[in-house]
């Protein structure tokens, strides 16, 4: 394991700090809108009908099995959250600044990308439609987010049975691979088991090239911000028709209508030839 480049951690550190008042914001509006969404609710078993019965902690005794199924729902969430945001550019264009450290250890952990909290629980609405209340799915949301901390480091190597359900350091480096069979792999949060029963699932293998398919070498946190969104928008505008510029914005990063395809797929398709 090689030594820690300070400077990329502190600018790691550095955009966690600035994710968190970003977050603050967001979370504001957000449970204002689930509050509002949570009117409208199909079950009403799923949740106490008011924010006072909330905080009843009878109503959480004898409902138990909801935090079960509050836990899955928000980890399926956070699934498909995180896959489409490798699978479609233009929200790539936030979840890249995870991706553009080399190094990997707790300090990557904090690298969140400010612009991706801007559309982050757009994915979760569903559950206060459902019936789930909204302090419960952020309290979920929160322990996810915790969870995978612990898993940004390379001292962890195996652990055994948890490897074939909960997201760990082994899984969680694959996801943070460069390397064409790790791209757009292991999209778990807590849970690996999404990724199995979707066909995203990678083990670990050969040793794992941390950073993008084209690292930006800066510890500017300015430049790790929008270096991708600058880039699309520059592909936008010299985009030839209507068709390509939503081409641009809708597929997977690598697509290009003029020259070689270098979506993950198409790599790893080649790849395997």
């Amino acid at each position: 394991m090689k030594d820690m480049d300070y400077r990329e951690a502190a600018a790691s550190i550095s955009m966690g700090l600035v994710s968190v008042f970003v977050d603050i914001a967001v979370k504001a509006v957000a449970i204002g809108f689930f509050i509002w969404l949570y009117q409208f609710r199909i079950f009403d078993q799923l949740g106490p009908a008011t924010m006072e019965g909330f905080l009843d902690w009878q109503w959480h005794v004898q409902h138990w099995w909801v935090w079960i199924l509050v836990f899955f729902a928000d980890d399926f969430s956070f699934y498909w959250h995180h896959r489409l945001s490798h699978e479609i550019r233009l929200l790539w264009t936030a979840h890249i600044n995870h991706h553009s450290s080399e190094e990997y250890n707790l300090s990557t952990a904090l690298r969140q990308s400010p612009t991706e909290y801007l559309y982050k629980k757009i994915f979760w609405v569903w559950m206060p439609l459902l019936g789930f209340h909204p302090l419960m799915i952020l309290t979920m949301m929160q322990i996810n987010l915790i969870y995978q901390f612990w898993i940004h480091t390379e001292t962890i190597h195996r652990l055994g049975f948890m490897e074939k359900i909960f997201n760990t350091p082994s899984h969680h480096r694959v996801h943070h691979g460069s390397n064409i069979e790790y791209l757009d792999k292991n999209y778990g949060g807590i849970l690996i088991i999404w990724d199995r029963l979707f066909g995203t699932f990678q083990e670990e293998k050969a040793p794992v090239q941390y950073g993008i398919t084209k690292n930006i070498h800066t510890y500017n946190i300015v430049e790790i911000t929008f270096h991708e969104l600058r880039n699309l928008l520059k592909d936008v505008k010299n985009a030839r028709t209507w068709k390509e510029k939503f081409g641009f914005l809708l597929h997977a990063p690598g697509w290009n209508p003029y020259g070689e395809d270098q979506r993950a797929r198409t790599l790893q398709k080649n790849n395997s030839i």
